[in-house]
């Protein structure tokens, strides 16, 4: 990235709602919006979309390994790997009926191996910048990258359109918004716990922003005495955590996602800023951030919140006109939401939803290296989407890579470039499809890594 984004970040983070920035877009915020697709696509590079496989659903890699396996830096070249490490993986599950786009589960019969969970799936992740990136950044950046969908576009006719109160996302802030409404279906899969999995025992919500106490559930760890449940319940108070650990640097708060993950995205951003999980020392929706609950509240030291931004891509409409206002009333909350020509997903829902962010167009179709016209997968595709960015010449037209990313990379997971460049549709897959030969002669499935 541009050496300028450590001094302007707070300009390219959205201080002045990016005006001036968008249209010629600014060099420094073209790197920045492409890195923080390049964590959204770590998502969806490390999902286990194998259905024959007990760890469908499941994270390909442990928190080491995932950005380095999808950077698209190569690594140490100033890549994500580099810039950022993983500190917790975030799981899903939905209270509602929803499309099986949403959520990947294993067969019921897949021989002697148990399933590594049969209600849940890994849907992102909570980073933050190493040392080497907060000198690049400007600032200790927190990251939290929400998965997509990974299958076809047909989720968004199948979904019930359904709006639910915001109140659950909304914090102390829902009493002055109470005609603010949202998705029922992305409120689902970010509110609902499950009592049977292990994965679940909390909410996507309360693991990645941390609105519970951890003490809550000591008995239940104490029983199970399960290392991997341990880490999965540490989760919960994860963001707070380290904005705890950095309270004495500038920090910000990015939350990144594309297509369902950018709803996602868009109601943990508002949630964070709603409950103050942005302001070390303040008071949670449970009880202050520290000490007994038996105890009476003592008066907690608060600082001023940092910045929170999220920064999506290809996102449906999460709520309605009211909840539009009740984003905009949050003076530390902004979101920037790049769109592609032709994509029909940033679309829907049609009626009585609304975009709650800034808007950065795209054109991918103007791009002398993608077939014409594009597909509706291909339109919609992050990969293509960050090439999009990469060349992107607003109201000038035309369009030329002001960035070296590789062209190769639109086809990582579609058939996107013209004929003329031979780079394979679909490339990337895993060596083997993750069969590993042992020392017994004999092919197995190696998939998954326990964290």
């Amino acid at each position: 990235m541009p050496g300028s984004i450590a001094s302007r970040w707070r300009e390219l983070h959205g201080k002045d709602s990016w005006k001036g920035l968008l249209d010629p877009l600014d060099m420094d915020l073209r790197a920045s919006v492409i890195a923080y697709g390049e964590l959204a696509q770590a998502t969806y590079d490390g999902f286990n979309t194998e259905a024959r496989s007990p760890h469908a659903g499941a994270c390909l890699y442990g928190h080491a390994d995932l950005l380095a396996a999808s950077d698209s830096a190569g690594g140490g070249a100033g890549g994500i790997s580099d810039r950022y490490r993983v500190t917790k993986f975030v799981y899903a599950t939905s209270g509602l009926h929803v499309p099986d786009a949403f959520l990947l589960l294993p067969q019921p019969a897949l021989g002697q191996q148990e399933p590594w969970c049969r209600e849940s799936n890994w849907m992102g992740y909570v980073a933050v910048a190493t040392d080497e990136g907060a000198a690049a950044l400007g600032r200790r950046d927190v990251v939290v990258a929400w998965r997509g969908t990974v299958r076809s576009l047909e989720w968004v006719n199948d979904l019930d359109f359904t709006p639910v109160p915001a109140a659950p996302v909304l914090g102390s802030a829902a009493a002055a918004h109470p005609r603010a409404m949202v998705h029922g279906g992305f409120l689902s899969l970010y509110t609902s716990s499950n009592a049977s999995s292990k994965y679940n025992k909390l909410s996507a919500r309360d693991q990645a922003s941390g609105s519970m106490s951890m003490t809550q559930f000591l008995p239940s760890l104490l029983l199970r005495r399960n290392h991997r449940f341990f880490e999965v319940c540490l989760v919960l108070e994860e963001v707070r955590r380290l904005m705890e650990l950095y309270k004495d640097e500038e920090t910000s708060i990015s939350v990144t996602g594309h297509s369902l993950g950018a709803s996602l995205a868009t109601l943990n951003a508002v949630d964070m800023v709603a409950n103050g999980v942005n302001a070390p020392g303040a008071a949670t929706a449970t009880g202050t951030s520290g000490g007994s609950s038996s105890s009476p509240a003592q008066p907690q030291p608060q600082r001023a919140g940092c910045p929170v931004t999220a920064i999506v891509f290809a996102s449906p409409r999460v709520g309605g006109p009211f909840f539009k206002a009740a984003f905009a009333s949050f003076a530390d909350l902004r979101a920037l939401h790049v769109r592609n020509k032709g994509d029909v997903v940033p679309l829907y829902p049609p009626l009585g939803y609304v975009d709650v962010a800034v808007p950065l167009p795209i054109h991918t179709a103007r791009s002398p290296w993608l077939r014409r016209p594009g597909t509706p997968q291909t339109l919609h595709n992050l990969e293509c989407y960050l090439h999009g960015v990469a060349g992107e010449q607003g109201a000038a037209g035309g369009f030329r890579l002001e960035v070296g990313r590789d062209v190769a990379l639109v086809n990582k997971g579609a058939d996107a470039l013209r004929d003329e460049y031979p780079v394979p549709a679909r490339w990337r897959v895993a060596l083997n499809k993750g069969m590993v030969r042992g020392a017994d002669g004999r092919w197995a499935l190696k998939d998954f890594e326990h964290i």
